[in-house]
């Protein structure tokens, strides 16, 4: 989470990684304004890895730098190595779907269409996964240029 996302560990929290067995580690990427507790599963402490997942929304820069560094130690929800062709466009954001070492499902998307567009998918000449038909925004699309 440190090397590859961003994160630090919050050190105002240090206490409840190492005070007791199963303690969360407390990372932040926002110098501590808000928290994401990291678990280890122990006898002591049983987690069930999180399947539903959880969305990071980040800004280009930010998401431009995570797909350039694949393939990398993250791998898809189905267990495939990561790629930038696994960017998946979504006519309003960009989304990148994958999975912890320890099978924690995320994404990490981007709002900043027009440029990850431009700055990365164009630029790096990615040609990006479409889950939905472009008929599906195609009426949003045409009212944001009005």
């Amino acid at each position: 989470y440190c090397s590859r996302l961003g994160f630090e560990r919050v050190a105002e929290f240090e206490f409840w990684a190492t005070g007791f067995e199963g303690g969360p580690q407390q990372i932040s990427a926002d110098g501590g304004n808000t928290t994401l507790a990291v678990f280890e599963a122990s006898a002591g402490h049983p987690i069930i890895a999180q399947k539903t997942g959880i969305a990071f929304s980040v800004d280009a820069e930010n998401f431009a730098l995570f797909a350039r560094r694949l393939p990398g130690e993250f791998l898809a929800p189905d267990g495939h190595q990561l790629h930038p062709a696994d960017i998946v466009d979504l006519d309003l954001c960009w989304s990148i779907y994958f999975c912890d070492p320890w099978g924690n499902q995320f994404e990490i998307n981007s709002y900043d269409y027009e440029e990850v567009r431009t700055d990365l998918i164009l630029a790096d000449g990615i040609t990006p996964t479409r889950l939905w038909p472009t008929e599906c925004y195609s009426e949003f699309r045409r009212a944001q240029e009005q």
